[in-house]
């Protein structure tokens, strides 16, 4: 049986108001992915997790590479200095904590901060992983084999993965409580 969304208003009813205040936020600062998703018009499929996530990936995947790349340069280091300042999205905090990042040790700290460093001087953006039900081990040696990817594999990967979290953060809307 599809999964049915917990709210009143299903998606495909919604306003585009409606629609961008419930979905804006589920690419990191980038609402623009749920404006045009609505903007191609409403489908009974957005009212399933897999519709919805669906419609928002194809959005995406129509942007164009500076579009792509703005968004995911709107990422933050994964255990970086915004997550030190305390200075993340909420939905990027809850992430990150899941995983056990603000729980680092002094060593694993300076290793993700030279592996952001390195990431970032090769690719000129920040790693991206859903880390959602992952943990600090595996994300750094995740780092560790993606830093010797080419660029247009991390660009893929980057974007792959950023659909990803906008699931995993889409999916609470369609879990009944």
């Amino acid at each position: 049986m599809p999964e049915e969304p917990h709210s009143q208003n299903a998606p495909s009813r919604m306003t585009g108001e409606e629609f961008v205040s419930a979905f804006g936020a589920l690419y990191e600062h980038s609402p623009w992915v749920a404006s045009r998703t609505f903007n191609t018009g409403a489908s009974k499929h957005w009212d399933s997790l897999d519709g919805l996530a669906k419609a928002l990936s194809v959005t995406l995947e129509k942007a164009s590479n500076g579009e792509k790349l703005t968004l995911i340069r709107a990422h933050p280091d994964l255990a970086g200095k915004a997550a030190v300042a305390g200075s993340l999205t909420a939905e990027s905090e809850d992430e990150q904590s899941s995983a056990g990042l603000d729980q680092c040790s002094g060593e694993e700290l300076k290793r993700f901060h030279s592996l952001n460093d390195a990431y970032k001087t090769k690719f000129e953006f920040p790693f991206i992983m859903a880390v959602k039900d992952s943990n600090r081990h595996l994300i750094l040696a995740a780092f560790e084999q993606r830093i010797g990817n080419s660029y247009a594999d991390e660009f893929a990967t980057a974007i792959a993965e950023i659909n990803k979290i906008a699931r995993l953060r889409l999916k609470p809307f369609f879990t009944v409580e």
